[in-house]
């Protein structure tokens, strides 16, 4: 594992865009495979980025959703964001764009392994330590591919579902997501983690036990996991002291 400390957000963001441009950068003379994440956390990241893709052409990499929200109204909260946040500000054309909901997921392994697998992953950290939509309480295992998870499982997953979805009643009955061992299949993996709100968890997944009540904690294990964070979320870990 690779741990990469930045003094704050600004400059987390800026590794951050540099590992990733690095990646897109060998779109131009072969496919790159890339699953790329929505939220908060990587907003002024894929700012950085929009001047680097403005005027180049990378359309041999091809992007990918790592997880799916359905809303019953017909809207795909993850690609949503996604278009917002990063696909429509940078121009991305349409074929570059792999699509991953509630339509495919069953076949989306072969779908992954056909592509010739996923080259880097870029992940956010949640707060109770879960990365894609493997949620703290929904695993029966690690070795779990691209999976449907029911939205009704605990009260704090409904409850953070309806909220994202604008309510209880449109929310639809399960969202999907790449598994544990879909990710771990990716050749490699990035975390980024911003704040203070962070550091507790941050700890546990980076210095407690593997388990699966910290499922970001399975990443550790993986050969090329390398982790970028502010001097705020890295403000608990023993590898500051």
């Amino acid at each position: 594992m690779e741990l990469i400390i930045a003094k704050d957000y600004e400059n987390m963001s800026r590794i951050a865009a540099m590992k990733l441009m690095g990646w897109i950068a060998q779109g131009k003379s072969k496919r790159v495979n890339l699953a790329i994440t929505g939220g908060t956390t990587p907003v002024r990241m894929y700012e950085i980025i929009e001047d680097f893709l403005k005027d180049n052409a990378f359309e041999n990499v091809h992007y990918y959703n790592f997880d799916e929200i359905p809303v019953k109204d017909g809207t795909n909260l993850t690609i949503d964001s996604l278009y917002r946040l990063f696909y429509q500000p940078c121009n991305i054309d349409e074929k570059q764009i792999e699509i991953f909901n509630e339509k495919n997921f069953e076949n989306y392994d072969l779908k992954i392994a056909q592509d010739g697998g996923i080259d880097m992953i870029m992940l956010g950290l949640g707060m109770d330590g879960h990365f894609c939509g493997n949620l703290s309480g929904t695993l029966n295992g690690f070795e779990e591919g691209c999976r449907a998870v029911s939205n009704h499982l605990n009260e704090k997953i409904e409850a953070r579902l309806a909220f994202l979805s604008g309510g209880i009643d449109k929310m639809s009955e399960y969202y999907v997501t790449f598994g544990p061992a879909t990710v771990m299949e990716a050749k490699n993996i990035i975390m980024i983690v911003s704040g203070e709100k962070k550091a507790e968890i941050l700890k546990q997944v980076l210095e407690g036990p593997i388990c699966k009540e910290v499922p970001s904690s399975l990443l550790r294990l993986h050969p090329n996991f390398t982790v970028i964070v502010d001097e705020d979320a890295a403000k608990n870990l023993n590898k500051q002291k």
